[in-house]
């Protein structure tokens, strides 16, 4: 089995000025071919402290600065972005934090959770994915959208939502009903919140 000199797989990865990772990218930038070697290497940066396992093949590099539950989300399950109630808090059109993370996906629904946070992700249509803006290395979606993607979902049976806490004066109205005629679901998606638009 081929040696590796711990330091400089140890600067190998700090070097990469990544705060997320896959096996895939340390496995290409660390130079190493050997599998079973590649395992020793990451298990070694594990038990020193360097990476944190989020799941199979996916780490967190320790010490990076700006690393958020926000940035995990966009990396656990790709392709999603922050929607719903995480991205109406986001935008202020909801005042209460959510306990979950939740961002919208055109994958199979599923929920991840690391350090005590869930991370759940709702599958949507594929047509619907989109109108996201990216802040602070952060996929997000712009609130009317964010508003559409609740509405939908609850529109559905998944999701429920207290709209009458919403601050329904941060989404521009005109936009939000663009969307919904975008997606030819107006009167549906619209019925829903009528009363608070």
């Amino acid at each position: 089995m081929e040696s590796y000199s711990k330091s400089l797989m140890t600067k190998k990865v700090y070097d990469l000025g990544l705060e997320l990772v896959t096996s895939k990218t340390l496995k290409s930038v660390l130079g190493v071919k050997n599998d079973r070697s590649f395992f020793r290497i990451v298990q070694d940066l594990l038990d020193n402290g360097i990476l944190v396992s989020l799941e199979r093949d996916k780490y967190i590099v320790i010490g990076s600065k700006h690393v958020n539950s926000f940035k995990i989300a966009n990396f656990f399950y790709q392709p999603s972005y922050l929607s719903c109630e995480t991205a109406l808090n986001y935008w202020g059109v909801l005042s209460q934090f959510p306990f979950d993370i939740t961002s919208v996906t055109p994958k199979k629904t599923i929920t991840k959770s690391h350090d005590n946070t869930v991370y759940s992700y709702n599958h949507i249509n594929s047509k619907y994915f989109g109108m996201f803006t990216k802040r602070d290395d952060v996929l997000i979606a712009l609130a009317e959208k964010a508003l559409f993607d609740q509405v939908y979902l609850v529109s559905k049976g998944i999701k429920t939502a207290g709209f009458d806490e919403y601050d329904f004066k941060n989404i521009n109205k005109k936009k939000f009903i663009d969307i919904c005629s975008q997606f030819k679901i107006g009167e549906k998606i619209l019925g829903i919140v009528k009363k608070y638009l």
